[in-house]
C-alpha cells in the first residue's frame, strides 16, 4: 500500500472527482482532501492510498496531467518529519517580542527590524554573562 501526494488541486476538486480519476489505475483504498478550517475550502491538495504497483501506475500517468483546467503535481507521500517545539514567546506593548532578550535566544520584532533598545538590552545581558 502506498500513499500519494495530489497537488495543485483546483477548489473545486471534491474527493469523489479524485477517487474517479484515480481508481482507473486500480483499487482506491482511500482519498483524503485537506480542507481550510476557517473557509471550509479543499486547501488544494489531499492524499491517496492504493496499492503499490497500481500507485506507481497512477503517479506516472498522472503527474502533469490536466485535472479541471490545471496541471496535477502527482507523488509519493512521505512522512513529515516533527521537529522539536519551539517554547513560546510572550508578546509584549509596543509590537515587540521581549521575553528572552538577555537569554541567548534570537529576539522578534515588528517588520524584522530590531530596535536600539533591543540591542541596548542584550548588549547589557552579555556584561553581566
Amino acid at each position: 500500500m502506498k500513499k500519494i501526494y495530489v497537488g495543485n488541486l483546483p477548489f473545486s476538486a471534491s474527493e469523489e472527482k479524485v477517487h474517479k480519476v484515480f481508481s482507473q489505475f486500480g483499487e482506491v483504498h482511500s482519498v483524503k482532501l485537506l480542507t481550510d478550517p476557517v473557509t471550509g475550502r479543499i486547501r488544494g491538495f489531499g492524499f491517496v492510498e492504493m496499492e503499490s504497483d497500481a500507485a506507481d501506475a497512477a503517479m506516472q500517468a498522472l503527474d502533469g496531467a490536466p485535472f479541471e483546467y490545471r496541471k496535477l503535481r502527482v507523488h509519493e507521500a512521505f512522512e513529515r518529519v516533527r521537529t522539536l517545539e519551539r517554547p513560546a514567546v510572550r508578546k509584549t506593548s509596543g509590537g515587540n517580542f521581549h521575553s528572552h532578550i538577555g537569554r541567548g535566544e534570537p529576539v522578534l520584532t515588528v517588520g524584522g527590524q530590531r530596535s536600539s533598545r533591543d540591542k541596548r538590552y542584550n548588549q547589557a545581558a552579555l556584561r553581566r554573562g
